[in-house]
């Protein structure tokens, strides 16, 4: 309870966007300012490494496939709904769209184990033992550049694409770190896929925001708060919020990828 009431305080705090480099040329120090750090050398917070989900809430409709028209909490609409009530695994596995329930939108929630790592300086990588999915969140051009995405994929794909971007603890108000500040993620261009495993639709018209938050305990041990913000006009009322916790893991022995399953 501790940690997910820290975890609740840290990403309730104001945000702002993380600042990479300060002064500019025609200040009255004159000279060249420094060239801005790479995202990887300015991470406020250091989220590489193994971390294992913990269930802490939503255990019925993330340890086990929920039966069909199990939709609760999700703020489905009544088209929504006829989808979902219309789920047959049998269809997806026959069409080959075992992974509907393992797209970005959904593929946190999913019990099981991530590995992040960087790709290069400005591409942080994320991969899941469950469903063997991998997430690249590439950063915004520059300082200060707003998360959009620039540069899509040719066909919507699972993961979609993702930008990401450093945001500070406080919202840059000279209060001190609280554990350094967060990463933020927005995600686009996603294949449709669920939500849910029994069939709660997402469409591809969503938007996925993610807050991503390292909180370390007295005695160390350290863990990940994935704040989850899921937007779809076609097939949601409001936004579907979720909070989803990891802790990390000394290595990767107990790293065991699996295949996407339709049930």
């Amino acid at each position: 309870m501790r940690t997910v009431l820290l975890s609740a305080v840290v990403l309730m705090v104001p945000v702002a966007l993380f600042a990479q480099g300060r002064g500019g040329v025609g200040g009255r120090g004159g000279g060249t300012p420094a060239p801005a750090a790479s995202p990887k050398d300015a991470a406020p917070i250091d989220l590489t490494g193994y971390w294992v989900s913990l269930v802490t809430e939503d255990w019925r409709f993330r340890m086990i496939t929920p039966p069909k028209g199990d939709y609760a909490s999700v703020p489905l609409n009544a088209e929504a709904r006829r989808v979902a009530d219309a789920w047959d695994p049998a269809k997806d596995e026959a069409a080959g769209e075992q992974c509907k329930s393992y797209g970005a939108p959904a593929i946190m929630r999913v019990p099981g184990r991530v590995h992040i790592t960087w790709e290069n300086d400005r591409t942080m990588r994320i991969d899941t033992d469950a469903g063997t999915q991998t997430r690249m969140l590439r950063f915004a051009a520059g300082p200060g550049a707003a998360a959009s995405n620039a540069a899509s994929s040719a066909a919507p794909s699972w993961q979609g694409d993702s930008v990401a971007v450093w945001e500070p603890a406080g919202g840059g108000r000279g209060r001190g770190p609280v554990n350094g500040g967060s990463l933020k993620v927005v995600t686009t261009h996603i294949r449709p896929g669920y939500l849910r495993k029994n069939g709660v639709p997402y469409s591809a018209n969503t938007t996925l925001t993610e807050y991503i938050t390292k909180v370390t305990e007295p005695d160390s041990t350290q863990y990940l708060v994935v704040t989850t913000i899921v937007e779809d006009p076609q097939y949601l009322n409001q936004p579907f919020v979720t909070s989803t916790h990891f802790k990390k893991e000394a290595d990767g022995s107990k790293w065991s990828p699996s295949p996407c399953s339709a049930r």
